[in-house]
C-alpha cells in the first residue's frame, strides 16, 4: 500500500529482491507471437495504472516464485511489506471432449502437429479453437478469477499484474504451459496427437515381399514401383527435433544453437531432396 497526502496517492517502493523472475527488456511479455498475445489480452483490458505498477513489478523482479497448474496459477510476489504477498490466478480448464474435438482439428492439418512438435504455436490455433466453440487465451477479464493477500482494495492489483506479465514471458518461453493452464499438459497433448493420427491413417495395408535370398539379385535391386516417389517432399518445419530439445547449457556461441544450425538442416533437406528426384547435376565435379 502507499500512503495519502491530502488528495495525492503516493505508492510505497517495494523491497528489493534477489534472485527475483525479471521480465524485463522492451520486449517485456515475450518475443513470440502468443507470448505477445497474451500480454496484448491482459492489456486490453484497460486496467489503467495498475497494468503499468504490475509491468514495472515484473521489470524489476518482485515475483519470487510462480506455478502454473491446470487451471490454476500460484505466486508469491514481493511488496512493500517484509512478508510477500500471495497471488493466485484461475481460469477455466477445457473439459476432455472439447479437448478431443481440438486435437482432432489440430490432427487433420500436418503443418499443425509439425509445429507443436518443433515447440512453436501455429499463429492460426485460435481458429482451430474457435471452430470447437472454445478459446485457447482469455477473451474478457471474467475468465480470469484472481485473488491477492494484499491490503489493496482493487482487483487485479499491481501484484496481479506483475503475475500477468511474468506469465506472459513463461509462455513465451514454453508455450504448452498455455495448454497445461487450460487443463492439458504437454506429453498428453502429444500421446492424443498421436493416437488421432494412427486412428485417421490406419487401413489395411498389403505385406511387403521379404527381402530377396539371393546375394546378386539383393544388390542389383529392381525397378521401383510406380508413384514411389510421390508423396516426398521438404518437412514443413525444420529442425523439430533440434528444437525439441532446446538451448544447450555448455552452448557459448553468440547465436542461439538453433538459430545457427538452423540453416544447415533447411541445405540439408533440400539437398537431399534434390538428390532423391534425380536433380543431382550439382554433384558433378
Amino acid at each position: 500500500m502507499g500512503r495519502w497526502d491530502y488528495f495525492n496517492y503516493t505508492p510505497s517502493k517495494p523491497l528489493p529482491v534477489k534472485g527475483g523472475i525479471k521480465a524485463g527488456g522492451r520486449e517485456i511479455g515475450g518475443k513470440n507471437w502468443w507470448g505477445k498475445q497474451w500480454t496484448q489480452v491482459l492489456e486490453g483490458f484497460n486496467l489503467g495504472a495498475r497494468l503499468s505498477r504490475g509491468r514495472s513489478y515484473a521489470r524489476q523482479g518482485q515475483v519470487i516464485s510462480l506455478d502454473i497448474g491446470k487451471g490454476t496459477v500460484t505466486a508469491a510476489v514481493q511488496g512493500s511489506r517484509a512478508k510477500p504477498y500471495q497471488v493466485k490466478l484461475k481460469i477455466k480448464v477445457l473439459t476432455q471432449e472439447l479437448w478431443q474435438q481440438v486435437i482432432k482439428r489440430l490432427s487433420s492439418e500436418v503443418i499443425y502437429s509439425a509445429k507443436l512438435l518443433a515447440g512453436e504455436m501455429p499463429a492460426d490455433i485460435e481458429t482451430i479453437f474457435a471452430a470447437a466453440g472454445v478459446s485457447l487465451f482469455p477473451e474478457r477479464e471474467k475468465d480470469l478469477e484472481t485473488d491477492c493477500s494484499c491490503p489493496d482494495w482493487s482487483n487485479p492489483c499491481k501484484h496481479i499484474a506483475a503475475v500477468y506479465y511474468v506469465l506472459g514471458q513463461e509462455f513465451d518461453r514454453d508455450p504448452f504451459l498455455i495448454f497445461k493452464l487450460r487443463g492439458l499438459e504437454r506429453e498428453e497433448l502429444f500421446g492424443k496427437l498421436s493416437t488421432t493420427e494412427t486412428i485417421s491413417q490406419s487401413q489395411p495395408v498389403n505385406q511387403p515381399e521379404p527381402l530377396p535370398v539371393d546375394p546378386v539379385r539383393f544388390w542389383s535391386g529392381e525397378v521401383l514401383p510406380e508413384g514411389f516417389l510421390n508423396n516426398i517432399q521438404t518437412p514443413p518445419v525444420s529442425p523439430v527435433v533440434l528444437q525439441q530439445l532446446g538451448n544447450f547449457p555448455l552452448w557459448r556461441g553468440k547465436e542461439e544453437l538453433v538459430k545457427s544450425l538452423k540453416s544447415v538442416y533447411v541445405n540439408a533437406s533440400n539437398l537431399g531432396f534434390k538428390v532423391t528426384i534425380g536433380k543431382n547435376d550439382f554433384l558433378k565435379i
